[in-house]
């Protein structure tokens, strides 16, 4: 949909997911990714975590931390990511409900 500013500047107001937005294949999945992905490397900085005992908590290697505070989310399975948010002693809770227009499919929040 395409809107205008205050100035009269047109622009496209983007659906949620910036994935789908671009177009690319699996958006979805992208987007789930980068959520809990970006979670994860919030809750790393908020505890002030060095990068091996990240390692030690979630049994990876350091390389691998790395590419997680990198952002390199697509290194890592939507179950691993998962796992390293349980590690971390958060839950994660999936709710179903019916889509209505105009709502992204997929939304992420936090508590």
């Amino acid at each position: 949909m395409t809107l205008k500013n205050k100035n009269g500047i047109e622009f496209v107001e983007g659906s949620g997911n910036v994935f789908a937005d671009l177009g690319l294949p699996n958006a979805d999945e992208l987007y789930l990714r980068a959520s809990l992905g970006t979670e994860i490397v919030k809750i790393i900085r908020k505890k002030g975590y060095s990068q091996k005992e990240v390692a030690k908590i979630l049994g990876i290697k350091q390389p691998e931390v790395s590419a997680l505070l990198n952002a390199k989310f697509q290194r890592f399975s939507q179950e691993k990511l998962i796992s390293f948010l349980n590690k971390l002693d958060y839950k994660i809770t999936i709710q179903v409900s019916p889509h209505n227009p105009g709502e992204p499919y997929q939304e992420f929040a936090t508590t």
